[in-house]
């Protein structure tokens, strides 16, 4: 099951690479000593290219951090520079006892999970409708790019799942840190979300907001 597992995974990461070659780069190495540009990072001079920028170790088990309760770690171009330019970017979730990953999008990736363990609910929401399924080992789950969602264990022991995302360096933005992770003021977003104050204010507190 795990090796089938893989292959599937290996299979839905390449996928995402075979409707855009039109503007992806074969063999493009990123240079991290400079800045990241639109089209990507400038291409390290193949002299200097190895195996280990095609490389990355640390898709692995990780600590689970409060306030959700999961590990999280992702192979971007930031750490696996050969993925410069080939639109595409893993990521591994582990979720402790009802381990929450919280609601937030991703404006420029598509996501595909896999769950590899335990029993995970997944959703996102449109302006019409929400799409929320149960899924367990060896279940796929798309998310739409841009769409707001989020994923929970729901199962009695841990979880795991890994995603393929269709960028190279998806961007995260949640939703509870936008909220309450800034100096907006919380009268604002007692008017604009019609949560009490001092749950706003409690959440200011968990999050590092101000205001």
């Amino acid at each position: 099951m795990k090796m089938i597992l893989i292959i599937l995974y290996v299979v839905a990461l390449l996928s995402y690479t075979s409707d855009a070659n039109s503007y992806t780069n074969d063999f493009c190495v990123a240079n991290l000593a400079y800045s990241k540009t639109p089209s990507g990072y400038p291409c390290k001079s193949e002299t200097i290219v190895t195996e280990n920028d095609f490389t990355f170790s640390g898709l692995v088990a990780q600590s689970l951090k409060s306030p959700f309760n999961v590990g999280y770690k992702a192979a971007t171009v930031n750490y696996l520079p050969g993925l410069n330019g080939l639109g595409i970017s893993a990521s591994r979730v582990d979720f402790g006892i009802n381990g929450t990953v919280p609601m937030h999008f991703h404006p420029d990736a598509t996501e595909l999970t896999i769950i590899v363990e335990g029993v995970v609910t997944a959703g996102f929401i449109t302006p019409t409708n929400v799409y929320v399924k149960t899924l367990k080992a060896g279940d796929v789950f798309v998310i739409p790019k841009g769409l707001l969602h989020f994923k929970f264990n729901s199962g009695p022991g841990k979880a795991l799942t890994f995603s393929g995302f269709s960028s190279d360096n998806p961007r995260v933005h949640i939703l509870d840190r936008l909220l309450f992770g800034n100096n907006l003021e919380t009268h604002t977003i007692e008017k604009t979300t019609l949560l009490d104050e001092n749950q706003i204010k409690k959440l200011k507190a968990q999050f590092g907001g101000t205001g």
